[in-house]
């Protein structure tokens, strides 16, 4: 039949921007177009709700807000939602379109994966949930069908988002619970709850498919597969492929552990899980697959979803092909872990007892094949030796006596000697497989480092380079300095070049410039004094002159340039003007000549005169004068004239 020609949608523009050219594929919730987004010219996967979804507010709001949050989600191994909106009646998710089969194609066409191929897969799934889960979101419904391939083999997650809020808007108005009932959780089954160990039940029961190529529980009914899920457990993979490792089984059985307390937390922890199997196999294990026959739909398209039918109501009545692929419907509460009486199908005391001694043989032979396993086999593991604190090459001797293989790192410890071993991976007392590897720490003692030289740098130049040579910066003071200029780097304390431990801090000393000094007054002090007095207030004597003074005794200081008082820098040059003396004039010789022109004569020359009459000074004729005539004395001498 031609979709092209009955879909009403081919043709037509979604919310004036996505034309759709294609059906893709139809599921029980939407129909999967592919699409080209007029407005960025890109080909994008429009997927549409059903209309009767449409119908409730409940979803509708839930499914908003939840492709909101789906579309923050960043990760290569999701596929990214673009948009949302409605159209018509019905609301729509744009997404990023995956050119590749699903996982349900693939397992369709080759039957099963190869051991690495599928942990391979089932890791990248799990880092895809990863990174959901850290960001609030849980996908509930991981299944096959949920999981793209593109064409270089990498995985990607769909429909994160549009599970829970179909889900949730479901059991708010119905009380029951959607989802692919093959990879039900049991609480989900039980209390209608799902938080992050429920996808990572999923992806377990996905890995075990993905190995037998078969889904670990079948029934007539949805409801008798749910049972299962609730009270009982996942079979080991070896059930079915008998050459499937232990590490193998124990993967499975903690990701799909029936108490959910018992699961890893998330889907990082399981992610953890899956790879430290993959790493204990060895590559002919990885390498080999499952022997099982493709399944006949093998030729169905390569599509996002497999054509499916709407939602399978609890009581319809099915084959065992309800091994579970399509959606479900089942009241939250029907099944509980006290339905086993009720449900399970009545069986003569005769089978049971048969069944019990079947049971028990087995047991047996699990338990023998268990010590055989543990003691001798593949299984048989050794407690690893302490080692923490031996030397390196007795820690090394005592890991290849317990039949080991030891892997040596260096690193540098403040505490533990160089040589010494600081920790071993596995610890000591763990009990690893024979012929393992434990990877050991030895201590190449402290770290030391060399103090860069940052002298004349910026404080803040000077932290960086400090601090991208690995030491941490201490404490900062301040003086003054001739040369260094202000706010710059005087010098550190450990000294640069010197090698020092990585934790101890480097101090810091930063300029605060030249020092400012005050010319000190020094006049009248001996010259040597004054020079020593200058000295010690941070100046040198630049110029040095003489003069004489009638009053600054010789060999004193008449002045100092610039003067007392000045602000000046450490380190500043004045000048000296150092007293030679009062000036010496020659007396002259006023002897006989009248008072009067003596004294004239003696003023002119610069000298004092003072007069003394004898017999009244009758003639006024000078007789004697003090000093004599001729004599040299100071200027503004006195001379005393004697008059008669």
């Amino acid at each position: 039949m031609d979709t092209t020609t009955l879909d009403p949608l081919i043709g037509r523009l979604v919310d004036e921007r996505y034309e759709v050219t294609s059906r893709i594929a139809r599921g029980g919730m939407a129909t999967v177009y592919r699409a080209t987004d007029r407005r960025l010219e890109r080909t994008v996967a429009v997927k549409v709700m059903h209309p009767h979804l449409a119908e409730s507010p409940d979803f509708v709001a839930r499914f908003r807000r939840e492709a909101r949050a789906a579309a923050r989600l960043a990760h290569p191994g999701v596929v990214a939602v673009h948009d949302q909106g409605t159209t018509g009646d019905a609301a729509y998710l744009a997404m990023e379109l995956v050119e590749g089969p699903n996982l349900r194609t693939v397992l369709r066409t080759r039957g099963s994966l190869p051991v690495g191929e599928a942990l391979g897969t089932i890791e990248q799934v799990l880092d895809a949930l990863a990174s959901a889960h850290r960001a609030g979101l849980v996908h509930r419904d991981i299944k096959p069908e949920n999981v793209l391939i593109t064409p270089d083999g990498t995985a990607k997650v769909a429909d994160f988002g549009l599970a829970r809020a179909v889900t949730e808007a479901t059991a708010a108005t119905t009380g029951t619970v959607l989802g692919t009932v093959a990879y039900l959780a049991p609480e989900i089954v039980t209390e209608g709850r799902a938080d992050p160990r429920a996808d990572v039940y999923a992806a377990g029961v996905l890995l075990y498919e993905l190995l037998t190529g078969r889904q670990p529980f079948s029934g007539e009914t949805p409801i008798q597969v749910a049972f299962q899920h609730v009270n009982g457990h996942i079979p080991p993979p070896s059930r079915a492929v008998d050459w499937l490792p232990a590490e193998v089984d124990e993967l499975v059985a903690a990701l799909t552990a029936r108490e959910i307390g018992e699961r890893p937390e998330d889907a990082a922890a399981a992610l953890d899980l899956a790879r430290r199997c993959r790493a204990s196999l060895d590559p002919e294990i990885l390498a080999r697959r499952a022997d099982v026959d493709p399944d006949p739909a093998a030729d169905a398209p390569d599509s996002w979803h497999d054509e499916a039918e709407a939602p399978v109501a609890p009581g319809t009545d099915h084959t065992a092909e309800v091994r579970a692929r399509g959606t479900v419907a089942l009241p939250i509460g029907a099944i509980t872990h006290d339905d086993a009486a009720t449900t399970a199908p009545p069986r003569r005391r005769r089978v049971w007892t048969r069944v019990v001694t079947v049971l028990l043989l087995l047991a047996l032979a699990v338990a023998a094949g268990a010590l055989w396993w543990f003691q001798v086999g593949p299984g048989a593991t050794v407690p690893t030796p302490d080692v923490v604190g031996l030397e390196e090459e007795d820690a090394v001797a005592q890991i290849e006596q317990a039949g080991l293989t030891a892997r040596v790192e260096h690193d540098h410890h403040d505490d533990v000697p160089a040589g010494a071993v600081i920790s071993s991976d596995p610890g000591p007392g763990t009990d690893v497989h024979e012929d393992g590897s434990v990877t050991v720490v030895v201590s190449e003692g402290v770290l030391m480092l060399d103090v860069p030289d940052v002298g004349g740098e910026t404080v803040e130049d000077a932290r960086a380079a400090i601090e991208d040579a690995g030491l941490g910066v201490g404490s900062t003071s301040e003086e003054y300095h001739d040369s260094v200029p202000e706010g710059a780097v005087i010098e550190t304390a450990p000294a640069a070049g010197e090698s020092v431990r990585h934790d101890r801090p480097v101090d810091l000393v930063v300029s605060l410039g030249r020092e400012p000094v005050e010319v000190p007054d020094v006049t009248g002090q001996p010259r040597d004094d004054a020079v020593a007095a200058l000295e010690d207030a941070g100046l040198t004597v630049d110029q040095e002159s003489q003069q004489h003074h009638d009053e600054v005794p010789e060999g004193a200081v008449v002045s100092v340039s610039p003067g007392p008082g000045e602000q000046l820098y450490r380190g500043d040059a004045v000048d000296l003007v150092v007293s030679l003396g009062p000036e010496l004039v020659e007396v002259p010789s006023v002897v006989g000549q009248h008072v009067g022109q003596a004294r004239a004569t003696l003023e002119d020359a610069g000298f004092q005169v003072e007069v003394e009459e004898v017999l009244g000074g009758y003639f006024g004729t000078v007789r004697s004068q003090d000093p004599e005539g001729g004599a040299m004395v100071p200027r503004s001498s006195v001379i005393t004239l004697t008059v008669v």
